[in-house]
């Protein structure tokens, strides 16, 4: 009869935050930045964010945002210009533990690098690459993309946002709305008409006729800056055009990256709610007993765990296929399509396990919940998503 060693006693213990042992699956590296995301979030945003919600801010968010480019995760999936260079397993492992903190801090540095960095990375002219890139992945320029407007969100061709040559100028009209990031923003990535097709531009944030009030009242998102963009009369130089986007291609292939972000992201928060609601169900006292010993409360956390292990598993193997070069946009839409919608299912049912308290800010699963509402919508509704991956079934498009 072997002896087991204590190694290998430890890799056999169940452990109910990591039900499926999906830990095995990482290296070394990806823990060790994983746990360096999660460090920050505990010690510089976990003990504020539930105040940051209720107040509808972050007081000093350049601060932070500067604090993120030194961990190096603002666009931290990018190469050269002072980008981290890390793979794409990586950047989700920090979209989780960022999104367990909370969906607005993701969706700071998601915006940040996944929209404004990435369009300009992918698109942009060299000149463009080496004034903007550094000092966003720095995290002393904060970027915004401007491409939603009022009128038009899942149908982004028919924007009327209009961009048109004077002389060698380009003069820019038009709006964006909800728009992360964008009344702190350095600079504006912004899509617009013009008469050869959809263009992308490098807007500074201090280009007269340039404007973005902030968007009040939200009850999602509340740590995070939602604005909308004005454009006036903005004046540009030739050169602010990016050159290598024309056409809807450009902005939607920056909408996958920060998609395939969401998909691990919404597992941070799914992560969150149920590793609270486990917690609350251990303590909490019903009928001389902890609310955990009832079958119908063991029952809601067994299917919790169940999602929550799927999802993150779903966004592991994306993740693997993004690194290899093999990661479809259709597969994109399914992860995001899945992932959000049980991770806001696993916040409602953490929710209910809390009672009273699942309202609180006390705790973190209202937050979540109400985040996720707002995660549910951008970057793609559930009907478009569902429709992207309609059609990648049966080969029929059913846009229209």
């Amino acid at each position: 009869m072997t002896i087991k060693s204590a190694h290998e006693t430890a890799l056999l213990t169940f452990d109910p935050h990591d039900p499926a042992g999906i830990d095995d699956e990482l290296t070394d590296d990806e823990r060790a930045i994983r746990g360096a995301v999660r460090q920050l979030c505990s010690d510089r945003i976990q003990p504020h964010v539930g105040d940051w919600f209720e107040d509808g801010e972050i007081p000093d968010v350049r601060g932070l945002a500067r604090e993120l480019g030194t961990l190096g995760v603002l666009g931290m999936h990018l190469t050269g210009y002072d980008c981290a260079g890390m793979s794409a397993t990586e950047y989700g492992l920090a979209c989780l533990e960022l999104e367990a903190c909370d969906s607005g801090v993701r969706s700071l540095v998601s915006v940040q690098g996944s929209l404004a960095m990435y369009a300009i990375w992918r698109f942009g002219s060299e000149e463009q690459k080496q004034a903007w890139l550094p000092p966003m992945a720095a995290g002393t320029a904060i970027g915004c993309f401007g491409l939603t407007e009022p009128d038009h969100g899942s149908d982004p061709a028919g924007m009327r946002t209009r961009a048109r040559r004077d002389g060698t100028d380009w003069v820019i009209d038009g709006r964006k709305m909800w728009i992360t990031n964008g009344s702190i923003a350095d600079v504006a990535v912004v899509w617009a008409q013009t008469d050869d097709g959809i263009r992308g531009f490098v807007v500074p944030a201090d280009t007269p006729g340039f404007s973005a009030p902030e968007i009040k009242h939200k009850m999602s998102l509340r740590a995070s800056v939602t604005s909308e963009l004005v454009l006036n009369g903005v004046r540009l130089p030739a050169d602010a055009m990016l050159p290598e986007a024309q056409g809807l291609r450009g902005p939607l292939s920056c909408l996958n990256e920060a998609r395939y972000g969401i998909v691990w992201g919404a597992m941070g928060a799914a992560r969150a709610a149920f590793e609270s609601a486990l917690s609350y169900a251990s303590d909490r006292e019903q009928f001389g007993r902890p609310i955990a010993g009832f079958q119908l409360t063991q029952q809601k956390l067994a299917n919790m765990a169940v999602e929550l292990v799927k999802g993150h598993l779903l966004a592991l193997h994306l993740g693997r296929r993004k690194d290899a070069g093999r990661l479809r946009h259709e597969q994109v839409s399914l992860g995001k399509l899945n992932n959000v919608q049980e991770a806001l299912e696993i916040c409602r049912t953490a929710r209910g396990i809390l009672g009273a308290n699942g309202i609180s800010l006390e705790y973190p699963v209202i937050r979540h919940m109400n985040n996720l509402e707002s995660v549910l919508t951008y970057e793609g509704t559930v009907e478009m998503h569902t429709l992207v991956l309609g059609q990648a079934l049966t080969g029929h498009a059913a846009f229209r």
